[in-house]
């Protein structure tokens, strides 16, 4: 098969399993987004560090598990908050653990296990507060944020692949040069049709003007998503995160928009009380 069937099939089979873990039971939601998650812990420090420090990557990888976990059950269960102060039990291991490292010739890299909890384990985990809603699990906001988030990178890469290698003008060439200004401009198009038919269809519950606003806000919050994980990938010297979705590469690579855009979109509604 060549590259783009494999992508289609691929692409398919992603959306799909996307659909059942937001839409049919909380605790498949909960199985998805800890799946997605330690997957993408282990991408983000295979890609920085290597095979080091592997005990304190594990001990991440359990502290993210663990922070999304707890706030599941806050928001599912109603139980209290207070056990989120669990989350530090690990990670004050993982700190203590480093000192007794074997290899400790450049300490400064195991600054990047902290990276990876900040970076996808903390928005992951905090996602449980779109897909509940009053204590009844309700993940459909969450999952119109991922068609917005998705018509985004279709539309950056159909306007940017057909005239922005041509006649647009590189986006940000030092970190990512394949992008264009006019892949920019086609996301935030695709972005804001996307959310308008989500309204007309009843998906997505939003006066037009904030959710033309939010689509805005998303959108550009994505694209500095996918370029921040393009910086990590240039400094690492890696193409892709990894090879776990075939002809897309990493999940890492699949939701570096996401890490961004979906969090923004909370906060936008939030403040305005939407959420």
């Amino acid at each position: 098969m060549n590259n783009l069937t494999v992508r289609t099939i691929s692409g398919i089979g992603f959306v799909l399993i996307m659909l059942v873990g937001l839409l049919v039971d909380k605790f498949l939601f909960a199985a998805l987004v800890l799946f997605i998650m330690t997957v993408m812990m282990k991408e983000f420090y295979r890609m920085t560090i290597g095979e080091e420090y592997r005990t304190q990557q594990v001990l991440a990888i359990i502290a993210g598990c663990i922070m999304f976990i707890l706030v599941f059950l806050n928001c599912a269960f109603h139980v209290s908050g207070k056990y989120l102060s669990l989350t530090m039990v690990p990670v004050i291991i993982l700190m203590i653990s480093s000192l007794y490292a074997k290899d400790r010739a450049d300490f400064k890299r195991l600054s990047h296990i902290y990276t990876g909890l900040l970076y996808i384990a903390a928005p992951l985990s905090l996602a449980n507060l779109i897909a509940f809603q009053g204590g009844e699990f309700n993940a459909l906001l969450l999952l119109c944020f991922f068609v917005i988030i998705w018509c985004s990178d279709i539309g950056a890469f159909a306007v940017g692949s057909t005239l922005g290698q041509k006649y647009g003008k590189k986006l940000w060439p030092e970190i990512s040069p394949k992008k264009s200004w006019a892949g920019f401009w086609g996301g935030m198009a695709f972005a804001v049709l996307a959310t308008l038919i989500l309204r007309m269809t009843g998906l997505l519950e939003l006066p037009a003007i904030h959710g033309i606003v939010m689509a805005v806000i998303m959108h550009i919050a994505g694209v500095y998503g996918d370029l921040f994980e393009s910086q990590w990938k240039r400094a690492s010297e890696v193409k892709d995160s990894g090879k776990i979705i075939p002809g897309h590469g990493g999940m890492l690579d699949r939701f570096d928009s996401a890490i961004f855009a979906v969090p923004a979109g909370a906060i936008y509604l939030s403040l305005l009380n939407l959420l």
